[in-house]
């Protein structure tokens, strides 16, 4: 085990971080083997024993824990009194992960983690397993001498939209509500330099089905006259970006107001792109990627290239995911979407548009007395100064807890970096990093008590 501490934290913390660590990483090492699967069609037994072994861990550290279900997976929700008066801090991650992928794509079975070059390899290693883990380190390092009253919801179905969320949200309101709230699933900016999340785009997934004839025909009798409907479609995705790669979809908010520099060398090395291909879009580029829309075609139902006849085909779909303005309303950015996939119909084909999925995105006032601690908690971890940084994915639960406690500080934290592939194959969780998010969070919760105490 790899992973280091040091920084300016109290010497007496970071030392106990320092000596738990290698069993919070081999508690992670077996959270990880548990292939725990959300999407409907893998076993959702594993997502149950996941959620078990959770609490387990958390009973463990002389927790109150309960497993609850409202209709979808399983959470967990873990409770600590801190002393009497003491703010209360809910954490939150989520147990339940994504899909492995091809395994041929891993260099190590993706829920068998893997230590290499200072790295833990496997789903869920980082997303979001560690942000469970780090939460559970924190309370770990303090014992039963907590300085804040603590509360862990530890979620089963983030990475399938959240579904059951709102539900658990308004059954457990009075067990969750908080006066601060980290919510560990978001990124670093790099190793080396911690983040706070302070915006999130909001998220639209549609499919898009164009049809152009009753039945397929032949194409030596009718090509040439009559169109095929994935020409159709093709043409109708291109019409979505300008020739530079801008999004060409009016009614979509963009934001160009960002402080951080990201160099084009950086996001290609970051992204892994081929070399020759270019960067779409214009403007800044922290701007293209946190505060403006992007459209993706994520899926495609066509004929298989080996199966394929020769015929006009009379429907073709594809699949969207449409990344909206973090102050943008997205129904309302579903609304111009589908306008502008309807009204740019080639050759009179028929469109139709479904709205699969919706979130809204997070765009935070980061300021006052809780948040200047959250950076100073980072600062005493890294030794470095943080940065406020808003993320191109989308979070939607987050915004669910705004609406719930809207006087609540919300820290959007994580413990990925740009090399972490998370959703990817070979996902992995940078060692080192871990050990700071840990130390972090354990050194967060005294610095709001502190914080509390001085109010």
């Amino acid at each position: 085990m790899t992973a280091t501490v040091n920084a300016g934290a109290p010497e007496d913390l970071r030392q106990r971080i320092a000596t738990l660590m290698p069993g919070v990483v081999e508690d992670l090492k077996a959270l990880t083997r548990v292939p725990s699967v959300s999407l409907g069609s893998f076993d959702q037994q594993h997502v149950d024993d996941s959620a078990r072994a959770v609490a387990k861990l958390l009973e463990a550290e002389g927790m109150d824990v309960k497993v609850v279900s409202e209709g979808g997976r399983p959470a967990v929700i873990a409770h600590k009194e801190g002393p009497a008066g003491s703010p209360r801090v809910l954490m939150y991650a989520h147990h339940d992960v994504q899909p492995p992928g091809d395994d041929a794509d891993w260099q190590s079975p993706p829920f068998e983690p893997t230590e290499r070059d200072g790295r833990l390899y496997g789903r869920g290693a980082a997303d979001d397993k560690a942000g469970v883990m780090a939460h559970i380190a924190a309370i770990r390092a303090w014992g039963d001498d907590l300085p804040c009253t603590v509360t862990l919801f530890i979620e089963g179905e983030e990475e399938i939209a959240s579904d059951s969320l709102p539900a658990l949200l308004r059954t457990y309101a009075d067990e969750l509500t908080s006066d601060v709230l980290v919510l560990a699933d978001s990124a670093n900016w790099a190793v080396g330099t911690p983040a706070l999340t302070t915006t999130l785009r909001g998220t639209v997934r549609a499919v898009v089905t164009v049809r152009t004839l009753a039945h397929s025909v032949h194409s030596g009798m009718f090509g040439g006259a009559v169109p095929d409907s994935l020409t159709t479609l093709c043409r109708l995705l291109a019409t979505l970006h300008d020739d530079a790669g801008s999004v060409a979809v009016a009614g979509l908010d963009s934001d160009e107001n960002v402080d951080i520099d990201y160099t084009p060398e950086e996001l290609r090395r970051d992204a892994g792109m081929l070399e020759g291909t270019q960067l779409i879009g214009t403007g800044p580029l922290t701007a293209r990627l946190w505060r403006g829309p992007s459209i993706t075609v994520i899926g495609l139902d066509a004929t298989g290239v080996d199966v394929a006849s020769n015929t006009l085909a009379a429907s073709s779909r594809a699949k969207l995911s449409l990344r909206v303005a973090p102050g943008q309303d997205p129904q309302a950015a579903y609304e111009a979407l589908a306008e502008h996939l309807r009204s740019h119909a080639p050759w009179g084909a028929q469109v139709e548009v479904e709205l699969e999925e919706i979130g809204s995105g997070f765009d935070a006032d980061a300021t006052g007395p809780l948040y200047d601690e959250a950076r100073a908690a980072f600062r005493d971890a890294w030794g470095s100064d943080p940065v406020d940084v808003g993320i191109g994915g989308s979070i939607p639960f987050v915004s669910l807890f705004a609406e719930m406690m809207p006087n609540a500080a919300l820290l959007v934290t994580g413990v990925e970096d740009p090399d972490t592939r998370a959703h990817g194959a070979n996902e992995s969780l940078h060692l080192g990093e871990f050990a700071k998010v840990c130390l972090a969070e354990a050194v967060l919760l005294q610095r709001v008590a502190k914080a509390s105490d001085g109010a």
